[in-house]
This record gives structure tokens, C-alpha cells and sequence, in this order.
């Protein structure tokens, strides 16, 4: 029989831990990911998922806009430079707020690695950088419009929790590398060796990712069962106008297809606003304060609006952020109380020029006292084509006020009207560089054929839409290949605050051609072909595309 052998190996002999240890170790981008400093990352990407998923369960009985993502993406909207507001909407349109929450999404994953990395590395320091971030969010919560200080608990007890998640998973990390998960390894005696190998990792990360999402999950179904707005709004029966809109004369509809429909569809309406969560408000609940340069102030319920004489009238709405040829344009039938019969209400005092309204999310708006005033429509909808406003465009109660864009005068959930001056208060969007006041330009766009379409040589029908609210449209001219201007046919007109459709038959020869057009409004001004971008006061400019005939 063999006898075991009696010679002991030398700390630098092959096999020994210090040999080991002298060796070079070549890592590739695979096992770099799966080391140490990959690992804490995805430690880190856990216990940021912790703190959204627990604050959005919480939150569910908070005020929305308590929840993290939703506070930090208003807050980030409130510091945007006017010039990354249009190239967002520019790029995205109506999905800048997908966009953001993408952006967002993107930030949030880096520096939740960045904190994961130096936790594992410096304790003390990712605790501090977690208690960081958590103050952020909280100062983000506490400073938005309408909610209150208690309404920071889920953003604390989400911090909390993620904290206690990151301890957890980077415990693990450390204890790993004190017993290394590989063969040599096991000959341990199993008491000395916990459960600390990459598998039990990933296990609890697992386990943490998966308790996120249902926590997540959790929240959005307890915020949909808590609000009943959306089943109020559906139950609504909306009071018959006291002077109901004229009716629509026959042949508003551009003869050429494909060419928006005259009335846009509520679900197509555009939406450009400041609000990521869209705020439900309860119309019992609903009050609009009226006060300042007034006699007297006011305040009016939801049962006062149903209860006044009503309008209904179709008005086309316009961004400001809309460029030249661009979709940020609707016309709906509205239905509401004039704003001038509440302002009588109040009796505005001399001297006063300027109604700031404020919306429950703190967006507010600068509108001309004379505006409001006058014979125009403006109103405080309550309806829109034959429906209860939608909660995204405003409800319970929004502006609607004709011939201005929707900066200086279409606030959605508005809750207060303060009578002052233009020398005394600015509005959201003035504090940011826009202009005080927004009339909106004359405008004709082509919306067929489309810019670089192919069609087919002959007979093409060109068609679009021309809008110049309070003064009305009474012409429209194309060119084609800088050739002489030839008159368009409008469709019928419905009223000076709605817009006007036209259409041209052209015939076109093969090849690539231009094709530009222009406006003429009721006071005979030709719109103007000097281009403007959309700061401060909205795009002008004549839209030029090109097509390709074959």
C-alpha cells in the first residue's frame, strides 16, 4: 500500500493560493460583466427598481404626483430650456412625454450602476449617494403644485427600502469574494462556507426584480381601483346649450382625399402639455377661484358651470411649438360657460390687462384681459364634441379661448383665475423666454400628397388645411416649381375661430416637382414666406415639399 505523502508544498509551488494568485488573469467582456464590479451594478440596478416599485405602491394613496418618476419628470420639465422643449417636440411630437420617460428610464439605470459600483467598493459613500438621490426626489415631490409635505412618505420609504435592498445584495458580493465560487472551493467543510456562491446572487436578485415589478404592479392597480374619475366622467350628462353652435354648412370637407377630417376626433386631438400624469380630478370636488384686480372674489363649483348659460361652438386649437406644415392643430365642438360671464361675476378692476390662469399641476397661462372679454367664444369648456372633456385634455374643466395659442390661454384642469397685469406677473412659459402674448399667424398647410411621395403623372389632387382664427381664411394659393401662384378652392366655412380646408387639381408632368402655398387671412394679409421658429411667438413661413411624379 502507498503511504500518503509527507511533502508540503511551497507558497509559491504550483497549487498553492500565492501562485494562484501570481498568475495573470485575462478577462474577457463576458466575465468582466460577471465579476465584481458587474455584479454590483446590477445590485445597484435592483435596489433602484426597489425604490420606484415600493414608492409607486405606497404612493397609490398619495396624490399622484408623489410617485418618483412623475415628480423628477416634472421637475425636469420645469427646467428645460425653451430650445430642448422644440427640439422634443419637434422629434417626437406628441410622444415627447415616452420620450422623457425613456430618457429618464436611461439616466436613472446609469447612475443606479454608478451607485451599485461604489457602494460594493465604499460603503459609506453609496449609502451617501442613495440618501442623495432620495433628497432629490423628495425636494422634487414636496415643491410640485397642489401636494402636500405628508405626500413625500413614499419617496422616503421607497429610499428606505432601496437602501436596504442594496445592503442585502452587496453583503452577498463581499462575502463572495471571502469564499471564492470555484472547485477548489468545495473541499470547504460546509459550515465554514455559507451560501455565497453567483448562483445564490443571482437568486436574490431575482427575487428582488421580481417582488419590484409585482410591488409596481400593485401600485397601478390600487390607484386604478382608488380613483373613480374616469367612471364619473363616463356617467356625465352634459346640460343642452343655451346658444348651440352654428350648423355646419355642407362641404367643409376638402374635396381631395386623404386630407384631415374637418372635425378631429377627440382620441386624435393633439396633446402638448406639462403634465406627465394626467390629474384626476373629482367635478364634485372641482372649484375655480377668481380673484386679484376684482370688486369682489368668486369661487365657482362644477354645478355652477352646469348650471349657467352655456355655449357651444367649434374652435380650432393651436401649439405654439407647431412648426410650419406640422399636426399640433384640432378643431372640436366645445361646449362651456364664457369666461366673460364669470369675470362679470367678479367685476375686474381698472388698470387690469391680464387673466393668469393656473392649472392643479401649477402650469399657467397669460391671457389679455380684453380677450376674455369680448365677443369671441372664449370659454370654460366642460364639453368637447358631444362629450365630457377627456381627463387628457383637460377634466373637469379647461380654456378654450379662440385666436391665441395654447400657452397664453388653453390651461387644462385650471382651478384659478387671478385678474392682475402684464407688468406685475409672468406666466410658465414667459418666465421661460415666450412671448406674453401668442395671436395666432396665418397658416396654410399641404397635407396631400405628402412630402417625397411618389404619384402618378396626370391629374393629382393637392389638398390641406388653413387656419387664421378670429379672422377667417378667404384664400389659398399654390406654386408649383416656382411658377406662377394659382388659386385653390376652399371648402365651405363654418365660422372665423375654426379652420378652413381647400384643394387644387393639378396636372403633373413626370418628374420631381415643388409645391409650396400660402394663406390669405379676412383682413387681406398674405401669410408671410420669412421663416420664424416656433420661439417666442410661434413658426411662420411658407411650407415647401417636393414630390415625385412617374
Amino acid at each position: 500500500m502507498d503511504k500518503p505523502s509527507t511533502h508540503r508544498l511551497r507558497a509559491d509551488e504550483p497549487g498553492t493560493a500565492n501562485a494562484r494568485r501570481k498568475q495573470p488573469v485575462v478577462r474577457t467582456p463576458a466575465k468582466a460583466l460577471s465579476g465584481p464590479t458587474g455584479l454590483a451594478a446590477l445590485a445597484g440596478v435592483a435596489a433602484a427598481a426597489v425604490v420606484l416599485s415600493v414608492a409607486e405602491l405606497i404612493g397609490a394613496f398619495f396624490t399622484a404626483r408623489a410617485t418618483p418618476l412623475i415628480a423628477l419628470g416634472s421637475t425636469f420639465i420645469d427646467f428645460t430650456p425653451s430650445w430642448m422643449k422644440d427640439f422634443a417636440i419637434a422629434t417626437f411630437g406628441t410622444n415627447d412625454k415616452l420620450a422623457l420617460f425613456v430618457g429618464m428610464a436611461v439616466s436613472i439605470l446609469v447612475l443606479a450602476c454608478v451607485l451599485g459600483v461604489v457602494a460594493y467598493h465604499r460603503w459609506a459613500l453609496g449609502v451617501a449617494g442613495v440618501l442623495l438621490m432620495g433628497a432629490v426626489i423628495v425636494a422634487s415631490v414636496v415643491t410640485r403644485a397642489g401636494v402636500r409635505p405628508v405626500d413625500a412618505i413614499p419617496a422616503l420609504i421607497g429610499t428606505v427600502a432601496g437602501l436596504i435592498a442594496l445592503r442585502i445584495l452587496v453583503t452577498r458580493l463581499w462575502r463572495m469574494q471571502q469564499w471564492p465560487d470555484r472547485a477548489a472551493d468545495i473541499a470547504a467543510k460546509e459550515p465554514e462556507r455559507p451560501a455565497t456562491s453567483r448562483r445564490a446572487f443571482f437568486a436574490a436578485t431575482g427575487v428582488t426584480a421580481a417582488a419590484s415589478a409585482i410591488a409596481a404592479t400593485g401600485g397601478r392597480l390600487l390607484s386604478s381601483a382608488r380613483s373613480n374619475v374616469a367612471k364619473a366622467r363616463e356617467s356625465l350628462q352634459l346640460p343642452a346649450p343655451a346658444e348651440p353652435a352654428a350648423a355646419v354648412p355642407a362641404g367643409v370637407q376638402s374635396r381631395a382625399a386623404g386630407v384631415t377630417p374637418w372635425l378631429t376626433p377627440n382620441t386624435d386631438f393633439y396633446r402638448i402639455d406639462t403634465a406627465l400624469s394626467v390629474p384626476e380630478i373629482n367635478a364634485q370636488d372641482w372649484e375655480l377661484r377668481i380673484h386679484g384686480l376684482v370688486d369682489r372674489e368668486i369661487r365657482l363649483s362644477f354645478q355652477d358651470l352646469l348650471d349657467a348659460k352655456l355655449i357651444e361652438s367649434h374652435v380650432t386649437l393651436t401649439c405654439v411649438s407647431n412648426p410650419v406644415g406640422g399636426n399640433l392643430a384640432g378643431n372640436a365642438k366645445w361646449l362651456g360657460m364664457p369666461i366673460r360671464d364669470a369675470l362679470a361675476m367678479a367685476g375686474p378692476k381698472e388698470g387690469a390687462d391680464m387673466v393668469l390662469s393656473t392649472s392643479i399641476d401649477g402650469f399657467s397661462a397669460s391671457t389679455p384681459l380684453e380677450v376674455l372679454q369680448d365677443d369671441r367664444d372664449a370659454m370654460l369648456a366642460i364639453g368637447m364634441n358631444g362629450t365630457a372633456l377627456p381627463l387628457e385634455h383637460g377634466y373637469p374643466v379647461r380654456m378654450v379661448v379662440p385666436g391665441l395659442y395654447g400657452f397664453v390661454s388653453a390651461t387644462k384642469w385650471v382651478v384659478d383665475l387671478e385678474v392682475t397685469r402684464f407688468a406685475d406677473n409672468k406666466a410658465y412659459w414667459t418666465q421661460r423666454g415666450w412671448s406674453e402674448r401668442g395671436p395666432i399667424k396665418t397658416m396654410a398647410r399641404v397635407e396631400v400628397p405628402k412630402s417625397f411621395a411618389k404619384v402618378p403623372a396626370g391629374r393629382v389632387a393637392i389638398g390641406g388645411t388653413a387656419w387664421a382664427q378670429t379672422r377667417g381664411i378667404t384664400k389659398v394659393e399654390v406654386q408649383i416649381d416656382n411658377g406662377p401662384w394659382i388659386e385653390a378652392t376652399l371648402a365651405g366655412e363654418a365660422s372665423l375661430i375654426s379652420w378652413r380646408q381647400w384643394s387644387l387639381d393639378w396636372e403633373a408632368t413626370p418628374g420631381p416637382h415643388y409645391i409650396k402655398a400660402r394663406a390669405t387671412d379676412g383682413l387681406g394679409e398674405v401669410q408671410t414666406d420669412k421663416r420664424a421658429d416656433p420661439v417666442p411667438d410661434g413658426a411662420s413661413g411658407w411650407q415647401s415639399l417636393m414630390v415625385t411624379a412617374e
